[in-house]
């Protein structure tokens, strides 16, 4: 008989070592650790306001010295971290989360990692800081859902190594490919096992769609993608994946980028979110085997709220080289099932009634295994620019608003498209659809004109807000796109500046 528990406490050494969940970590635990496995070092790590983890090392002098930093966390500078704190009253403190910790891979002195939150001078949480907001986005929707918002991601990135000119992948053909032609396979399934002794619930990993040779050099895209769980733990596990590729990578001779755009006529890289609601241990997503009255409510949420959700998840001018007409990636406001020319789709989600483990395995006999768990809507929009923290505050938000919506359901309705609209035979309804900005500029006055959503309930600062329009519009890209699409070589000097995104 399969031991589930066991199982589950395998990833993370530390939770294997205490034999409990993460969640329930004590500052006791993480001493008992610290003390048993002879740690040397702590570090806390936190996101700065160019969405990059942050850290700051703690070498162990003494039992009392842990338990101060444990309890107590540490002052740092604001006003480096954030550009909406002034440096006249810029000391915060940064507090350790328990259930982030876990042992550094990387380090050679043995470290242990602990994510933190930001507070006040007079102890409270910044109201400002990335997790605080999202926080603050998760309860927002559980008080007035009655539901828990959880979230997961599929980070898309690109591996550079040097190009050896042997078993080469077929130009933009790399999806799930196999070794010898997918080169970077191995560094990929290390990148997994380093997230998942830190905490991370993956799902799977794989090669992805692009792939090419330049300069003598090769370019592989890859995604690793994530199980659903709670919203706040799913943005801490993102931080952490994104650390953990770079600095494996760094530690291997590779570079790689999660940058939106790479160059002229390759697939570019997105940052897809799933999303579902639960209650009780149940999936709300749907009814009847059908998409539910709530989840059609919290799509058309992200209906009216999509263009400003770009103030997010859409940081810099390449990310609108990304999102351009007639491509995977999406350019107007609609949603559907299994159509990846729309911003919300409906993935595949087991919803026949179909016993396939026993068609393909006849050995097997017949159940019927409840697969409603898996059903998930996915923003498609985002990529690797994002503020992690703030675009899963800002879909949370707007999951949300369509409960508070009137006409959601109609608006839904309205919004839904079953066809590829960029067929010419379907003009007629790309026409009468919504589009996303298509730059900075455009994504800050969107965000602008719907900031109230996001400000109700306390959920983001107007500081905050105030702070993501400014850094949109410095980028003056108004008229960006139009100006230099026809020019591979400024497009490159672009995607140059902005390659180490997010």
């Amino acid at each position: 008989m399969i031991n589930n528990d066991k199982l589950m406490l395998n990833a993370n050494p530390i939770v294997e070592a205490l034999q409990k969940p993460a969640a329930e970590f004590t500052k006791a635990d993480i001493i008992d650790y610290i003390v048993n496995n002879d740690i040397r070092m702590v570090n806390f790590m936190y996101p700065g306001g160019d969405g990059r983890l942050k850290t700051l090392n703690f070498v162990i002098n003494d039992l009392a010295y842990l338990d101060t930093i444990l309890t107590c966390g540490e002052r740092v500078d604001g006003s480096s971290l954030f550009s909406f704190i002034q440096a006249g009253s810029s000391d915060l403190y940064v507090l350790p989360r328990y259930r982030t910790a876990f042992v550094d891979p990387f380090a050679k002195i043995p470290t242990v990692s602990l994510l933190c939150s930001f507070f006040d001078k007079d102890g409270n949480p910044l109201e400002s800081s990335p997790e605080h907001t999202l926080h603050k986005a998760a309860e927002a929707f559980r008080q007035v859902t009655g539901m828990e918002f959880q979230a997961m991601g599929e980070f898309e990135y690109y591996v550079i190594s040097n190009d050896e000119g042997i078993f080469p992948a077929q130009d933009q053909r790399g999806y799930h490919e196999s070794a010898p032609y997918a080169k970077a396979n191995e560094f990929r399934t290390r990148c997994m096992k380093y997230i998942a002794q830190a905490g991370g619930q993956i799902k799977y990993g794989h090669s992805e769609v692009g792939n090419f040779s330049l300069d003598g050099k090769n370019y592989e895209q890859n995604e690793i993608e994530f199980l659903p769980v709670a919203v706040e733990q799913a943005a801490d596990q993102l931080m952490i994946a994104k650390w953990v590729i770079r600095n494996l990578a760094y530690e291997l001779g590779y570079d790689v980028t999660f940058a939106p755009k790479i160059t002229t006529g390759k697939a570019g890289s997105g940052l897809h979110i799933h999303m579902r609601m639960m209650k009780d241990g149940k999936n709300q997503m749907l009814e009847n085997g059908v998409l539910s009255e709530a989840a059609r409510k919290m799509i058309a949420g992200m209906m009216v709220l999509a263009p400003s959700i770009t103030a997010f998840g859409n940081k810099n001018p390449t990310s609108y080289f990304r999102l351009v007409p007639h491509q995977e990636a999406p350019t107007n406001v609609c949603w559907g099932d299994r159509n990846r020319s729309v911003l919300v789709r409906v993935p595949l989600g087991w919803a026949a009634d179909v016993d396939m483990c026993h068609a393909a395995n006849p050995l097997e006999p017949q159940t019927r295994y409840d697969t409603s768990i898996k059903q998930t809507v996915e923003m498609r929009s985002p990529d690797g620019s994002a503020d992690l923290y703030q675009l899963l505050a800002g879909l949370c938000v707007a999951c949300r608003y369509g409960f508070e919506l009137d006409g959601a359901l109609k608006l839904a309705e309205k919004t839904y498209v079953n066809v590829n609209i960029h067929a010419a035979e379907n003009a007629d309804r790309l026409a009468n659809l919504a589009q996303l900005p298509d730059s900075c500029v455009a994504s800050a006055d969107c965000l602008n004109r719907q900031r109230r959503a996001y400000e109700e309930y306390g959920v983001f600062s107007p500081a905050m807000i105030d702070g993501i329009i400014e850094q949109l519009r410095a980028f003056d890209d108004k008229n960006l796109r139009i100006t230099i699409e026809n020019y591979p070589e400024e497009i490159q000097k672009l995607v140059t500046k902005y390659f180490h995104c997010g």
